[in-house]
């Protein structure tokens, strides 16, 4: 056994890892400046619970009993923990090689990769597995709601199968590290790199597959990838009836959604178009085991979803808060069409977005203000926050207001603050009975408490 300590282990993917080794029995310690600074508490209580070892982020924690230091793939030698781990000689190990390490450890790999839904892909497929007692290991990029194995929610599933399920990154390249048994792919669209530079990773990712492949046919840029040698299932939404599942009569309510496929009807308890893609990619992946459809959508009834996707963080006085990850155009795009199941006649959507970097805002600029004025109705609000800054070495030169600034000007309800005071205020002082607020960002665990503190300040207000 080793004594691995991790470098920003409060991260979602970081976690996952962490979690894993210390069940695996390996002496694991680490460190998160989020902590230091008194943030993502939760996270740091679900550590230590685990018996893991935390230490302030200044080099404290490294000692020549580690054995290996991990670091995400964006951290700088600056960090006082790499400067000491260098000083001690001791190995430095990115996250996304310690994870390929792990998943080829196991027979039965599954690698889901998309750019939009694959957290959420990844959990359906890992809990499909599990409720049919397949015995699976998953580490995932979000929280899952359910319980498994009688622990509390987490991003990791432990167990002693032979199946691992991952969610495979394609944001920092490491997703040429992984050589699937079975490789999802769930949608290619503009995120964190141009698709000209992307979608070659996808098309090698899946090139890789040892079983099969699972594709999604409504994607454009998914559907045109020709791989005559591979075993491929494929799904669609009422677009294309020759996918191997295909999904149609949909109907949606605010309590979940229905749909017929080869002549039986389901229901699944979430909502939004874009998490029954999600459910059919999952399905898919288990076809490929063997597992009939069938018994698998009856697995995802007892589906909770993961963390940050959707979730309803409260209610008061009739208006409901949303915590959701969306952080891209297609991905707010979707959570815009699923939050607008959820407004009754006369009610009002108030979106609060928070960009997750400025490289990335820069990138999508464009494709979010097309998006968004078309999408947007004098239902919705559009509320924009700074953009998240995580330290570090970064070119500062565009802002949200540049996002808003064009919206404004086209008559849709766009208002860029400061702070986020000014903007709750907004929301506290507009939002009546029937409306639902949406607190949109990646990267910032402080978000979900933002978005819990709307709903405190709510509920002291009297809402008519």
């Amino acid at each position: 056994m080793a004594t691995f300590f991790f470098c920003g282990i409060g991260g979602i993917g970081m976690s996952a890892i962490a979690l894993y080794l210390q069940k695996k029995g390996h002496r694991v310690l680490g460190s998160d400046r989020s902590f230091d600074a008194n943030n993502n508490l939760e996270m740091k209580e679900r550590l230590l619970k685990a018996g893991i070892s935390l230490f302030a982020q200044d080099g404290s924690g490294i000692t020549d009993q580690v054995n290996f230091l991990i670091v995400s793939s964006a951290v700088e030698e600056s960090i006082p923990d790499v400067k000491k781990a260098l000083e001690l000689s001791i190995p430095v190990k990115k996250r996304a090689t310690l994870l390929a390490d792990i998943f080829h450890s196991f027979e039965k790999k599954i690698a889901v990769a998309g750019t939009s839904g694959k957290t959420s892909v990844t959990a359906m497929t890992a809990h499909i597995l599990y409720q049919l007692e397949k015995h699976p290991v998953m580490i995932n990029g979000g929280i899952m709601r359910n319980v498994y194995h009688n622990e509390e929610p987490s991003n990791l599933i432990y167990d002693t199968g032979d199946i691992i399920v991952i969610e495979s990154d394609e944001s920092d390249g490491s997703i040429e590290l992984y050589n699937p048994y079975i490789s999802v792919l769930n949608n290619i669209s503009l995120d964190h790199k141009p698709l000209a530079e992307i979608k070659p990773l996808f098309e090698r990712f899946l090139e890789r597959a040892e079983l099969g492949c699972v594709i999604n046919l409504d994607c454009e840029h998914t559907k045109t990838i020709s791989l005559p040698d591979k075993k491929i299932v494929s799904f669609s939404v009422e677009k294309d009836k020759q996918a191997t599942l295909y999904a149609s009569d949909v109907f949606q309510t605010p309590q979940g959604i229905s749909f017929k496929m080869d002549g039986e009807e389901y229901t699944l308890p979430f909502i939004g178009i874009h998490n029954l893609s999600n459910a059919l990619a999952a399905v898919c992946a288990c076809l490929l085991l063997d597992i009939k459809p069938k018994d698998a959508f009856e697995a995802l009834k007892t589906f909770k979803g993961t963390h940050r996707r959707l979730e309803k963080v409260g209610e008061t006085g009739d208006v409901i808060i949303i915590d959701d990850y969306a952080h891209n155009e297609e991905k707010i795009k979707a959570a815009l069409s699923a939050l607008k199941v959820l407004l009754k006649q006369d009610t009002h959507l108030f979106v609060v977005f928070q960009p997750h970097g400025f490289a990335p805002l820069k990138l999508m600029k464009d494709g979010l203000i097309q998006m968004l004025k078309n999408e947007l109705s004098d239902q919705v609000s559009f509320l924009m926050l700074p953009v998240y800054y995580a330290g570090g070495t970064v070119d500062k030169s565009i802002s949200s207001f540049e996002v808003i600034e064009p919206l404004f000007m086209a008559g849709k309800n766009a208002v860029y603050f400061e702070t986020r005071s000014l903007l709750k205020k907004h929301i506290v002082d507009r939002v009546k009975s029937g409306d639902v607020i949406a607190v949109m960002g990646a990267r910032d665990a402080s978000l979900s408490d933002f978005a819990r503190s709307i709903l405190e300040t709510l509920k002291e207000k009297e809402i008519a």
